[in-house]
């Protein structure tokens, strides 16, 4: 998984208002909770951009007054307005303990059925995998050069060693749609034989 670090300072007050000052001064509040104790942190809003608007997942090294942690984002709250963030989850990451994060999937290779006038389309954009944090890679690559016309690729096609899939089997990860140009060719090829 990719890294970036952040810097955050300890909030000893909770409640709305204690909120409402910390998002005035352009700060996050936040949670770090998954070790011995949980951590009431506040961070700084333009940092988190790079984290919150993206489909990877980071693995953020936080810094707090001197402490370093490991963690992942694990949910956010969003104003329902103006879109700003309003408060983050943070899941502490340890290296000797598995993980479930869902992983951004990328199609690779050029699928048959869309060479052939079918339209491929990827219906699973994230999958949930766990595993070790060392072994989760950035993204999960499904190969679908071998994908006929009106075929799908499923969970249950997959397998790697480091890590697995906590997706049910039968989740479709990508399929080649027939199109009215394809079934127009595929009749016009049965008509001339």
């Amino acid at each position: 998984m990719k890294e970036i670090s952040l810097n955050g300072s300890v909030r000893t007050e909770t409640g709305k208002k204690f909120a409402k000052q910390i998002r005035r001064e352009e700060r996050v509040p936040a949670i770090v909770y998954g070790g011995k104790e949980n951590l009431m942190v506040t961070l700084v809003e333009r940092e988190l951009k790079d984290i919150i608007y993206t489909p990877h997942v980071y693995t953020i090294n936080l810094n707090v007054d001197g402490k370093a942690y490991k963690a992942i984002v694990k949910e956010m709250q969003f104003h329902p307005v103006t879109d700003k963030i309003l408060h983050l989850d943070l899941l502490q990451v340890f290296d000797d303990k598995k993980l479930t994060v869902a992983l951004p999937v990328k199609l690779t290779g050029s699928a048959e059925g869309a060479k052939q006038g079918g339209k491929l389309t990827l219906t699973t954009r994230k999958l949930r995998v766990c595993g070790f944090p060392k072994d989760l890679p950035e993204m999960i690559e499904v190969d679908v050069t071998e994908l006929g016309l009106g075929k799908s690729r499923l969970v249950s096609e997959l397998s790697f060693d480091k890590f697995d899939i906590v997706e049910p089997k039968s989740t479709v990860i990508a399929t080649v749609k027939l199109t009215r140009a394809a079934r127009g060719a595929a009749a016009a090829a049965a008509e001339t034989k």
